[in-house]
C-alpha cells in the first residue's frame, strides 16, 4: 500500500519565470542554496505541486544570513562545502540535496554540517515532497504519551484507545499500537475494518515521514486515528515493529497530531522510544503482586521520561501504594459498565463521555494541558516525580 497520497500535477510555468518564490510574511520558509538549475528545477516543480513558496539563494553569504530564521534548509551539494568552511551554528532542518551518483560524496560534509539527511534528486521525489509539505503546514505541539502496564491484564489498551478517544472530540489524535501481542487497538475502537495502513505496510519503509501522509494514510475516523497490526494469521504472527521506523513513526506522528498515544509492551522496545514520551502512564493493579510488578517496570522507565500512575480497580491507600510503586499517582480508573459491548459493537471504549474511562482520559487530559506542556527536551527525566506534582496533580487543600 502507498502512503503517500495522490498529489496534484504543478501548475504551468511562464517561460523565463523562476520555479521559487519568496513566501509571504508569517508563513514558513523553505531556503533552496544552490546554482545547480537541475535542483532549482526539481525543488520548484515539487514546491508547487503541494503550494509551497521557496526562497532560493545562490551564494553562500546569503545563506548564513538566512541560515537562522529558515523553516528548512535544501542545500545543494554544489554549496555544501563552501558553506561547511564557513562553520555556520548548528541547527535542524538542514538537508543535503545532490545526484545519486554524488550522494555518497557529501556524507561527510554533510555529517560536518549536522545535516539531518542526505536526500537523492531526482530519485526521492516523494520524500521530498512530504518534506515541503510538512513546512507548509500549521506547526502542532505534538505531545506523545505512553501507556505500559505494571502488570498484565490490567487494560492498558483499552485505556490508551480511551484516552485518544476522548482527545478526538477536539483535537487530532493517533493512537500508535507498539504491542503485538495486545488485542489490537483498531479492534478496540472499532477501526478494525477501516481501510488503511497498518505496520505491515510500512515494513520496508526507511528514511523521513511525512507528518500529513502518515495521518490521511492510516485508518481514521473523525479526529482519531491508529496505526495498528494487521489481521492475526497463525502462520504469520506479528512481531514487534523495528526500532529505527518506530520512532520515525512518533516522529512524524507527533509533527502530524495534537495527541499522539502509544500503547506500549511492559518491556519497552526502545530507551529511545520512551525518551520520546512528554508523559508515561503506568497502569497498576492495586495489590502486593501488582505493586511489586509495576516497581520492576518503573524501575526502568521513570529515568527516562515523567512517569505517573493509573490505578485499576478498587479504591486503595493511594499514599502507600505510590510510595510501593515509586511513582505519583494521578487517577483511578473504575469499572465500566457496558465496556465490553461497547467494544463489541465498534463504538471504542469511551462510548459515552459519563464513562469511568472517559471521565478519567479527561482528567489525564486536563492535567495535562496540551497547550501548556513545556516541549520534551526541557524535561529533567530524572525528576519527574516533582514534574508530575507541580504540572499535572493539583494541590491539595
Amino acid at each position: 500500500m502507498d502512503l503517500h497520497p495522490p498529489r496534484p500535477h504543478a501548475p504551468a510555468r511562464p517561460e523565463g519565470r523562476p520555479p521559487t518564490a519568496t513566501p509571504t510574511p508569517g508563513h514558513a520558509e523553505v531556503l533552496l542554496a544552490t546554482r545547480d538549475p537541475s535542483l532549482v528545477a526539481e525543488v520548484g516543480r515539487l514546491a508547487a505541486a503541494v503550494g509551497v513558496g521557496v526562497s532560493l539563494v545562490e551564494d553562500a553569504a546569503g545563506v548564513l544570513r538566512r541560515w537562522r530564521a529558515a523553516s528548512v534548509v535544501l542545500l545543494g551539494e554544489d554549496l555544501l562545502e563552501e558553506i561547511v568552511l564557513l562553520r555556520p551554528r548548528p541547527r535542524p532542518g538542514v538537508h543535503v540535496l545532490a545526484r545519486a551518483d554524488r550522494l555518497e560524496g557529501c556524507y561527510r560534509w554533510a555529517l560536518d554540517l549536522g545535516a539531518t539527511s542526505a536526500v537523492p534528486v531526482p530519485g526521492a521525489g516523494d520524500a521530498l515532497a512530504d518534506l515541503l509539505a510538512d513546512v507548509e503546514e500549521e506547526p502542532r505541539p505534538g505531545r506523545v504519551v505512553g501507556v505500559l502496564g505494571g502488570s498484565g491484564g490490567v487494560g492498558v489498551t483499552t485505556f490508551a484507545c480511551a484516552l485518544a478517544q476522548v482527545a478526538s472530540d477536539d483535537a487530532a489524535a493517533l493512537v500508535v499500537d507498539a504491542d503485538p501481542t495486545g488485542p489490537g487497538c483498531d479492534r478496540v475502537l472499532g477501526l478494525d475494518h477501516v481501510p488503511g495502513v497498518r505496520w505491515e505496510d510500512l515494513g520496508g519503509t526507511d528514511g523521513r515521514l511525512g507528518a500529513r501522509a502518515l495521518r490521511e494514510a492510516v485508518p481514521s475516523r473523525g479526529g482519531l486515528g491508529v496505526l495498528s497490526f494487521g489481521p492475526v494469521r497463525d502462520e504469520d504472527v506479528a512481531g514487534p515493529p523495528r526500532a529505527p521506523l518506530l520512532r520515525e513513526v512518533v516522529d512524524a506522528a507527533r509533527r502530524g497530531h495534537d495527541l499522539v498515544v502509544l500503547d506500549l509492551p511492559r518491556a519497552v522496545p526502545d530507551r529511545d522510544l520512551a525518551t520520546r514520551c512528554d508523559l508515561l502512564l503506568l497502569v497498576v493493579r492495586p495489590d502486593l503482586l501488582g505493586a511489586a510488578s509495576a516497581r520492576r517496570v518503573a524501575g526502568r522507565v521513570r529515568a527516562l521520561a515523567p512517569t505517573g500512575g493509573l490505578v485499576r480497580g478498587a479504591p486503595v491507600d493511594e499514599r502507600a501504594l505510590a510510595a510501593a510503586v515509586g511513582v505519583p499517582l494521578l487517577a483511578r480508573v473504575g469499572e465500566q459498565r457496558g465496556l465490553e459491548e461497547s467494544v463489541d459493537l465498534g463504538l471504542g471504549p469511551a462510548r459515552t463521555r459519563r464513562g469511568a474511562l472517559s471521565r478519567v482520559a479527561r482528567e489525564v487530559l486536563d492535567r495535562l494541558d496540551l497547550g501548556a506542556l513545556p516541549p520534551r527536551s526541557r524535561v529533567d527525566a530524572a525528576s519527574s516525580t516533582g514534574f508530575l506534582e507541580s504540572v499535572l496533580v493539583p494541590d491539595v487543600a
